[in-house]
């Protein structure tokens, strides 16, 4: 796909004051950032921070209450059709149709994206290959392990060379090797401009990954910034607390070392 270049300092994706409700209730308040070309943002909070929520309202599978998301300056909803074609997405829980196989699953991507024929099987074979799926390309999806169908997701997501990726905790259920080939995979692709949101509840991805972090409770944007400006704290004094127990005093408020002690207490009480 023949794509644009963004302006250097122009943000790919860029969110403006998001917010979602469902009745009454506010899942996602005024929430806003952007990503630019090679930065990697990470998405982290506790279950219920609301997620899932933005990442539906970027991928155009949720519109907004308020606010908008733009791409390249201008908001998707005035072409989501064109924003998707620039859109490689891997949700947390894949929906794939368990009667194909994994090569006419990828064969029907290529088909909607129009991606030509010669160049679909020289990509298409590639990847497959490189997450040893080319052996099981013929067998249907519904006997695939978790595994296996997230990285036929993964592929399906990078075909078309897309300058947006949204990865929602892309390594649920890959093996050790996989896991490691994709986060190495996933650095070559900001550093060769991607725009990168990746969402994980596993900080040390996190850590490894990202260019920027974005700390979500309640809803609300709690801290933001790039990872050495989360590391340091507000005070900028880099060290005096780990990314993990910053994590957790910003977005969960509560002494996780009490908690586990508590836990253990419990399970070592004698039953009798």
């Amino acid at each position: 796909m023949d794509q644009e270049q963004p302006a250097a300092a122009g943000p790919v994706l860029e969110a403006r004051a998001l917010t979602k409700r469902y009745g009454g209730f506010r899942a996602v308040r005024e929430v806003s950032f952007s990503i630019r070309p090679g930065e990697l943002l990470g998405v982290v909070g506790p279950n219920g921070a609301g997620k899932s929520t933005i990442v539906r309202m970027l991928t155009g599978l949720a519109e907004p209450t308020a606010g908008s998301v733009l791409f390249r300056g201008q908001p998707i909803a005035r072409d989501l059709g064109a924003y998707k074609r620039n859109l490689g997405y891997v949700p947390e829980t894949p929906d794939l149709y368990g009667f194909l196989t994994g090569w006419e699953y990828l064969e029907m991507v290529a088909t909607l994206r129009g991606l030509e024929r010669h160049r679909f099987r020289r990509k298409a074979e590639a990847m497959l290959d490189g997450l040893t799926l080319f052996p099981h390309r013929h067998n249907p999806i519904a006997g695939y392990s978790k595994g296996m169908r997230q990285r036929i997701v993964v592929i399906s997501a990078l075909l078309d060379d897309p300058a947006l990726l949204i990865l929602d905790e892309p390594f649920s259920g890959l093996d050790v090797t996989s896991a490691l080939v994709l986060r190495r995979l996933i650095g070559m692709l900001a550093a060769a401009g991607k725009a990168i949101l990746f969402s994980s509840p596993v900080l040390e991805q996190l850590d490894q990954l990202c260019s920027h972090l974005l700390l979500l409770r309640r809803g609300s944007v709690v801290a933001s910034g790039t990872m050495e400006e989360m590391r340091a704290g507000p005070e900028g004094r880099a060290g005096e607390l780990s990314l993990e127990a910053r994590v957790m005093q910003l977005t969960e408020q509560v002494d996780a070392g009490e908690i586990a002690r508590n836990l253990f207490a419990a399970a070592m009480a004698p039953s009798r």
